[in-house]
């Protein structure tokens, strides 16, 4: 209710003292971490409600992606469904993502029967002004990056707090790399020989040990000390025997939505090169 001020206020000293002003500041308030979690969530849905608006048509398939942004996409494609009769076909990108679609009675697909698909639309940990992105967060940048590939459009949904001009600025936990179980050390060796940095094998929180994918591999996180060209980095590293796949989406997005703090949703096209 205060905004940023100070209050001069004098105090009561003797008649032959010197008037000296004490400084009080009134800051305005802290924003309560349960209202900053119920904005971002909000910002969530909004990106994913007008990605699935805009992109999605009826007699389509349609990759789904893995991540907390992706819960409103599902929830919202299926509203369409129901309520515009739809004929959708889903193809998953992870056991999260084939759980939603079946949760919410959606037809589920898989790339075997539908290598092609009409569109992709997938959350990012992270996205720079190019719409490079960082994925992996939550551990499916292999198969995530798969569908994505198979897509003739792939869009990306996010909130506000994964927007960045540059790699880095937002994403602190660093660049997900997946490798085969038995190469996690000397992949994480040569990846800081070839661009520094730290590499860390990304270790469970509700189990004991590593993170293990979908694929039964291990992921590990580089933390990157400076910018680098994205599309050469990604393609050194994935030519490191034991590395299955980076979190690097280089030249893949077409278009993101950002869910904003005030309820817009801002809208980023890929550069034309």
């Amino acid at each position: 209710m205060f905004g940023v001020g100070a209050l001069l206020l004098k105090s009561r000293l003797p008649a032959t003292s010197f008037l000296r002003p004490v400084v009080v500041v009134l800051s305005s308030p802290a924003v309560p971490r349960q209202a900053r979690v119920n904005m971002a969530e909000e910002a969530k849905k909004q990106a994913a409600y007008t990605a699935v608006d805009n992109h999605v048509q009826n007699n389509q398939v349609v990759g789904v992606g893995s991540g907390s942004t992706i819960v409103y996409a599902v929830h919202r494609l299926a509203e369409r469904v129901r309520e515009e009769k739809l004929n959708i076909t889903c193809v998953p990108t992870s056991f999260q993502a084939r759980q939603l679609i079946v949760l919410h009675g959606l037809m589920l697909s898989d790339l075997d029967r539908h290598p092609e698909l009409d569109v992709a639309i997938d959350g990012a940990d992270e996205v720079d002004a190019d719409l490079t992105l960082i994925k992996g967060g939550g551990g499916c940048l292999t198969q995530e990056k798969i569908v994505a590939s198979c897509a003739r459009h792939f869009v990306v949904i996010a909130d506000y707090r994964k927007d960045s001009k540059a790699l880095g600025q937002q994403w602190k936990k660093g660049i997900p790399v997946e490798v085969v179980p038995m190469a996690h050390v000397p992949v994480s060796r040569k990846i800081v020989q070839l661009f520094g940095g730290e590499v860390n094998l990304r270790m469970g929180v509700a189990k004991a040990g590593p993170v293990v994918t979908d694929n039964s591999n291990f992921i590990l996180d580089w933390k990157f000390e400076r910018i680098h060209c994205w599309k050469d980095v990604n393609v050194a590293i994935k030519m490191i025997p034991g590395v299955v796949e980076t979190g690097l989406f280089v030249g893949m997005a077409e278009r993101a939505y950002f869910g904003m703090e005030d309820g817009r949703v801002l809208l980023r096209d890929a550069p034309v090169n």
